[in-house]
């Protein structure tokens, strides 16, 4: 399975992302606000990277309330890494792991196409064992 399958019928107009400039505050309130954990972060149409709540919380307890005034730019992980919609999601969970992340943005062609989350990726994993565990159910009443 890929991820192209996990972010079929979505529509990129759904992403919620902020641009380079935008301050850490707003931030703090859209992340809140939509109960999320990351945002891409766009400059001129592309990932310039990725905002996180650890990200914030990296940066507050370095320099305190006064990073809440830079801009998104300062204090984002970048560059993001991303996957495309051709990456496997056994590939995407491994490299998630490996880097310790949760968020992946997903490019197209240089254009974020969506952005995914671990809980994606095991909501996709957990319904495949259910529809195998229901299949050999079936199987074995059948036969």
């Amino acid at each position: 399975m890929t991820i192209a399958k996990i972010i079929a019928g979505r529509s990129g107009s759904d992403i919620v992302a902020c641009d380079v400039t935008t301050p850490v505050s707003e931030i703090v309130s859209m992340l809140a606000g939509k109960r999320i954990g990351a945002l891409p972060v766009m400059r001129a149409g592309a990932v310039a990277g990725i905002i996180s709540e650890r990200d914030v919380i990296y940066r507050l307890a370095e320099q305190g309330a006064s990073c809440l005034n830079m801009p998104v730019e300062a204090i984002m992980t970048s560059p993001a890494v991303t996957v495309e919609p051709s990456t496997t999601i056994d590939e995407a969970m491994a490299l998630m792991t490996k880097r310790r992340f949760r968020h992946f943005p997903v490019v197209e062609n240089g254009a974020l196409v969506a952005f995914i989350s671990i809980g994606d990726l095991v909501k996709d994993k957990i319904d495949a064992v259910e529809q195998e565990a229901a299949a050999i159910r079936n199987y074995i009443q059948t036969a």
